[in-house]
């Protein structure tokens, strides 16, 4: 028998609406409430601003090390701002403002940034997963979420974030294989941000875009400019309703950049040139928007400097309270908790010796 070819009739659409230079594409524009763009702005600009005093705390020596977001905080918060509040939540760990956005306090960051569990706590009623370390394995929760709501016959969405590298994960593929073929509604948002630490996106896949990789899977895929918002959030605004509806998952693919650090822990310059930096820093999404604002009249010169203020106010309170807890936190005695229910022999002989060289002072030692 001869050979025949096999068609395959998909394609991959890429979606910009505001461009680099603030041209905007008028056809394509979102319809957004006032309030919702400039609850957008914001959290874009809030986002900014608590990222740069992390990395001034982290360098005093007041945290550890935290995963910067410059430069994608549109990919964040336009794809999450499609959400509703009964939906899931599923971030990788550079998902700040997304979870600022869901509710979560900039207190409780710095505490965990800080080294404490205590900042980990969130309310028992949202519907958000925890940050998780381990590149990409968060995508398969994020699909079980999807598929029990699916079961339960609820018209919940769960939305996961990761990165670029973690389509080089087999964790993607399982996801995405699981999700097309239970039909789970589940929003697959990828922040291909050029780098996964230090292997650029060319090293990754031979690809010419990775929402592709959603064709395999038999379910859509979009590539959309990560560092406009209203491209992002018109994008995820149309995955979301696939979901709800029953149409099952999407793929999309945020092409943004990281504009600082992997971690603080990291040294970007032994991989990537300045001038590369440069060039993305003139794709920079936050004043983009901002001239989108201001040519709507929805923002002012006055406006913005006190929205600058409020934002400034609001971080150092929250920097404020989060030292003051710290204060009150951190007996070293808590390691022993919540191990066992009843706790071996072993482990209430370590706990005594501690508990008895804290109170005398004395540094203690064990074999």
């Amino acid at each position: 028998m001869p050979r025949s070819p096999i068609e395959i009739s998909d394609t991959i659409d890429y979606l910009s609406i505001l461009d680099e230079n603030g041209r905007l594409d008028k056809d394509l524009e979102p319809d957004m409430a006032d309030a919702l763009l400039l609850k957008l702005y914001r959290f874009m600009l809030s986002g900014r601003r608590f990222d740069e005093r992390l990395l001034n705390l982290q360098r005093q020596g007041r945290i550890g090390t935290f995963p910067p977001i410059k430069g994608q905080e549109a990919a964040q918060l336009g794809a999450v701002a499609a959400l509703e509040d009964s939906d899931w939540m599923v971030p990788a760990f550079r998902e700040t403002a997304a979870e600022r956005w869901r509710g979560r306090t900039m207190e409780s960051i710095i505490l965990v940034n800080a080294g404490f569990g205590e900042g980990a706590e969130g309310p028992p009623e949202q519907p958000d997963m925890p940050i998780s370390i381990p590149v990409g394995s968060q995508m398969l929760h994020a699909v079980g979420i999807a598929w029990a709501m699916r079961y339960r016959k609820k018209s919940t969405v769960a939305m996961t974030f990761f990165g670029d590298g973690a389509t080089s994960e087999g964790d993607f593929h399982e996801a995405l294989n699981f999700a097309g073929v239970f039909s789970a509604p589940v929003v697959f948002v990828c922040q291909n941000n050029q780098w996964a630490i230090s292997i650029p996106r060319s090293r990754q896949t031979r690809s010419q875009t990775l929402a592709q990789k959603a064709l395999a899977y038999g379910i859509p895929g979009i590539q959309v400019d990560g560092n406009d918002v209203l491209a992002v959030y018109a994008a995820s605004r149309e995955a979301v309703q696939r979901a709800r509806a029953g149409d099952g998952p999407t793929l999309i693919e945020c092409v943004t950049y990281r504009l600082s650090l992997h971690t603080t822990a990291d040294d970007p310059k032994r991989y990537r040139t300045d001038e590369e930096v440069a060039q993305w820093e003139k794709k920079d999404p936050l004043p983009r928007y901002q001239t989108y604002l201001k040519q709507r009249g929805l923002l002012s010169d006055v406006d913005l400097e006190r929205i600058e203020k409020e934002v400034t106010d609001e971080i150092q309170q929250a920097v404020d309270r989060a030292e003051a807890r710290i204060k009150t936190l951190g007996d070293p005695l808590s390691m022993f908790d919540h191990l066992y229910a009843d706790k071996p022999p072993r482990l209430q002989d370590q706990r005594q010796a501690l508990a008895d060289a804290l109170e005398s002072g004395k540094e203690v030692t064990h074999g």
